[in-house]
This record gives structure tokens, C-alpha cells and sequence, in this order.
């Protein structure tokens, strides 16, 4: 039986701001800003959508105007700009990568899934690491009887098998049991890295660069 599940933004520009108080207080990723909404992801959970006024799990927007937003977190006003860290102190020996924009603002690296080289285009829009099924054949990786269901997305409505990958590495960070779809059709060139894959990681800005630090 087919499920639909919409999952899936064609948008591979990043919108990614990283927002974290203290140890014990809301830890936010604010993946998304357009006008009137964000699109956030709280204490690594999925990624949910924030009209102005509204409010989850005390993290509260305010209003946007342009790359930044007014939220309140924890009973506290901040402005948050695309890319800004806030909040939380930096732990020494946690594993990062910087990501390098392209002449069109693309973040490609180069990594692995299970042991396998892979390219892998940065898209917040995705929720799970998507990759094609010709790559899936070339790692190995048995999805024929994973759960099947279909997406939403900017190119109309797409059939992807739910698996779980063993590793997926970018840089120096390593995440183990990353959830993945696994699309027959319509990704030609590389993997999309999902928010199943970015959610465990901090994101910053450094200039024009991407800077992933691992979370757990």
C-alpha cells in the first residue's frame, strides 16, 4: 500500500539560520525564511512551520523582513539573521566541514554513503538524503521491499522507497542510521543532503561559506 507523504522542496538555495540558547534551554534550526513564516527545526525534531504569531514548543515568531526574523525563544526576544549562530557555547573536538558555494549559490561537496562515493547537493527543502535509484544499485543498497510512498514536489508528484542508511559522511562528520528515500525517477546528478542528515548538525555562515558542526 502507497502512503502519500509530502516531503520534499525543489529549493536547493540554502535559507539556513542555527539558533541555540544554553545547555538545557530550546535548541532551534531556522532552515526557512519568507515573508511572514519560518521554517524551523526544534531540538533536532522534524522540520515545522512557523506563521507569524504563532508558537511551538516556546519558540514564537514575531515577523521577518528580508534575511532576518523576530522570534521569541524561551521567554527571550532575538533577531535572527539567514546563517547566524546564536545561543550555546562552541564544544571542542566535535567534527565540522565547510561547504563552498558555487557560481550559483549551490552548495555541492563530495562525501559517502555506506562506504560509497557520493556527490551530494545541499537542499533544506528535502527532508531525507534523496538518491537515485541507479546510485542505490551501485552502493548496494536492497530497497525493493523498503515501505513505498509517494512526495509533492516542485516537479510534480514522485514514488520513493524509505530506507534507512548504515553512515553518511560529509567532511569529517559521520552521522550513523540517516533516513533516506530512494527515487527511481527524476534525480539526475548526485544525492540531495536532507534535513535527516542536516538536523544533526549546526549550521553557520562564514562569508559566503557553509560551516556544518556535528550535534549528536
Amino acid at each position: 500500500m502507497r502512503t502519500r507523504l509530502v516531503f520534499l522542496g525543489g529549493a536547493s538555495i540554502l535559507a539556513a539560520t542555527l539558533v541555540a540558547s544554553s545547555a538545557v534551554a530550546t535548541e532551534v534550526n531556522v532552515v526557512g525564511l519568507s515573508p511572514n513564516r519560518a521554517i524551523v527545526v526544534i531540538d533536532g525534531g522534524a522540520p515545522k512551520v512557523l506563521n507569524q504569531g504563532s508558537e511551538i514548543n516556546g519558540v514564537r515568531l514575531l515577523s521577518t523582513s528580508n534575511d532576518t526574523g523576530e522570534f521569541v525563544i524561551d521567554g527571550k526576544r532575538q533577531t535572527l539573521r539567514l546563517g547566524q549562530f546564536y545561543g550555546g557555547n562552541a564544544h571542542s573536538g566535535r567534527a565540522t566541514t565547510t561547504l563552498v558555494a558555487d557560481a550559483r549559490g549551490h552548495y555541492i561537496t563530495q562525501g559517502t554513503i555506506n562506504g560509497g562515493q557520493m556527490t551530494f547537493l545541499l537542499d533544506t527543502g528535502a527532508t531525507l538524503v534523496v538518491l537515485s535509484g541507479a546510485d542505490a544499485h551501485r552502493l548496494g543498497i536492497a530497497y525493493k521491499d523498503a515501505p513505498q510512498y509517494t512526495a509533492s514536489t516542485a516537479n510534480g508528484t514522485v514514488s520513493y522507497y524509505k530506507v534507512t542508511l548504515n553512515t553518511v559522511k560529509v567532511g569529517d562528520i559521520v552521522l550513523n542510521n540517516v533516513d533516506a528515500a530512494i527515487q527511481e525517477s527524476g534525480l539526475t546528478t548526485g544525492a540531495l543532503l536532507g534535513m535527516s542528515f542536516l538536523s544533526r548538525t549546526e549550521i553557520s555562515r562564514d562569508g559566503q561559506n557553509l560551516v556544518l558542526t556535528k550535534r549528536f
